[in-house]
């Protein structure tokens, strides 16, 4: 089976994203899997969360998209056996810019990720900027799954009709093939009844597509970042390391059971 390509995407910052994507992709190479991280946000924080300085960078997404360069020449290794890394740049923030007279511009990601068709990777994981610009029109077009997090907070709830509306109009306007690989909550706080009442209506709304278990909040999470560690390697006895294993693990067992139908675009 070739590499299942998954988008982690939602338009609204803060919700956790690039600390979901970080941590998954982390613990499935540590699973066992062959992983590939893609940084599309030009804030670069999936890169620095890795422990990446941008002094050691020698090519990034940018010179992917803009310039045209083979994806193989921006492909780094990390401290995790099996994790790997196309690391973003300040640049990046350009590109829209750049791009604009660009034919089929929105497809620049598609075509370098032909090159990997042979490559024996199981997941490549597309960290997307918080925004619908182009950099998350190409991910998302290149990708055959969404990954989406969700804070659980009031925004949340104000969003629910959005994020419907936008993954209808993804589906419509670019990707009808675009499965869920599925919805994670996260920054939970199980103290506050708001929290929970977000994730009853997240789960009424999106039903089996919500992955277990909520992610709690937690001190630690936060800090990892910092020291350019997944959670499993600054605290993997912490409340969030439990949480995002347990996660990871559901989320492989998911798309392996359904690795067939996920590729057809067959997950609703």
């Amino acid at each position: 089976m070739p590499a299942l390509i998954i988008a982690v995407a939602n338009q609204k910052g803060g919700v956790g994203k690039t600390t979901t994507v970080i941590n998954v992709a982390a613990i499935l190479a540590e699973m066992g899997r062959r992983v590939l991280l893609i940084d599309c946000d030009p804030q670069a924080n999936a890169t620095s969360g890795l422990g990446v300085a941008r002094r050691d960078i020698g090519a990034s997404i940018y010179d992917v998209l803009v310039l045209g360069r083979p994806l193989s020449e921006a492909r780094i290794p990390t401290r995790i056996p099996g994790l790997e890394l196309i690391p973003s740049d300040i640049a990046l923030a350009g590109a829209e810019i750049e791009l604009v007279a660009v034919a089929r511009r929105e497809k620049r990601l598609t075509y370098a990720l032909e090159a990997l068709a042979d490559d024996p990777i199981d997941y490549i994981f597309l960290d997307c900027p918080p925004s619908l610009g182009l950099l998350t029109v190409n991910a998302v077009v290149a990708a055959q799954a969404l990954l989406v997090p969700i804070q659980c907070e009031f925004y949340a709830l104000e969003g629910l009709g959005l994020l419907t509306h936008t993954l209808q109009l993804l589906r419509r306007e670019l990707n009808p093939d675009l499965a869920i690989a599925g919805i994670v909550l996260t920054l939970h706080d199980a103290r506050l009844t708001l929290a929970n009442q977000v994730v009853d209506e997240v789960r009424a709304r999106f039903g089996d597509d919500v992955l277990d278990p909520v992610i709690p909040r937690n001190v630690r999470l936060s800090e990892a970042p910092s020291y350019g560690l997944a959670i499993t390697e600054y605290a993997p006895t912490s409340r969030g390391a439990i949480a995002y294993r347990e996660l990871a693990a559901n989320l492989d067992a998911r798309l392996q059971a359904r690795a067939a139908g996920l590729i057809a675009g067959s997950l609703a």
